[in-house]
């Protein structure tokens, strides 16, 4: 595995002019990013704006009895901390580290001032909140009127658009919470599509056997996402 690193593993910052980067880069700090650790909780004040590089992350929202659904799900196409540019310092939903990796960290206040400078950053920040506002909506959507298989295929491969290997590395049960669905329900999907051939699954790692064959399956939920997210923003992939 290659230990190479750098801010334009992230496509927000590797879309910036290089001006522009080379401002914010002494600030920028390289962070791992842990399975499971929270980047930030309901209601809290943000200190810092991540972006993610090799991890992902789930925007999630969690009920008072401690149901949890998942409503975005962030990796290198993306920054954590949107409410720091749009007014608010705090948000509701919660943000946890689902699939380990690294990713840049910059303070609030110098994300802020860059922010207010009202040049290439504002404008891509405002394409890339559009995309993300699409996904959410179409999370909602999705989980309302399809399957959990076509549910957990879409999941699948949006986490995928933002991993470089073919493998997930998530227990049913974590699964189960960020769709908002019972385990039982991912479990017997997920058997579904290791019967096809599509996966294979093991003590928490999924690993996709054939990506044509899980778009074939999915529903149009999928689509919809990614057409936006390369409509409005930049996808090519850094290595």
């Amino acid at each position: 595995m290659s230990d190479f690193h750098s801010p334009r593993q992230n496509f927000l910052l590797a879309a910036l002019p290089a001006a522009d980067l080379e401002r914010l880069q002494p600030a920028l700090e390289y962070v791992a990013m842990p399975l499971d650790e929270v980047l930030y909780e309901s209601g809290s004040h943000l200190k810092y704006v991540y972006f993610p590089t090799t991890s992902i992350v789930s925007l999630m929202y969690v009920m008072e009895d401690g149901a949890s659904a998942e409503i975005a799900v962030v990796g290198n196409d993306g920054i954590i901390g949107i409410a720091l540019f749009m007014g608010g310092e705090t948000t509701p939903s919660r943000a946890v580290v689902r699939s380990a990796g690294h990713g840049y960290r910059l303070k609030a206040q110098v994300f802020k001032d860059e922010f207010n400078r009202a040049g290439p950053l504002l404008h891509l920040l405002l394409r890339y909140i559009q995309a993300l506002l699409t996904q959410m909506a179409q999370t909602a959507v999705c989980n309302r009127h399809h399957s959990v298989d076509q549910q957990l295929c879409r999941w699948l491969l949006l986490t995928l658009d933002r991993l470089p290997s073919q493998e997930v590395v998530m227990t049913q049960e974590l699964i189960a919470n960020m769709l908002g669905v019972r385990r039982e329900g991912v479990t017997e999907a997920a058997g579904k599509l290791q019967k096809a051939g599509l996966v294979r699954y093991r003590r928490g790692h999924i690993t996709v056997l054939d990506r044509a064959g899980l778009e074939a399956r999915v529903c149009e939920c999928y689509k919809v996402v990614k057409q936006e997210f390369d409509r409005l923003l930049p996808h090519e992939k850094v290595r």
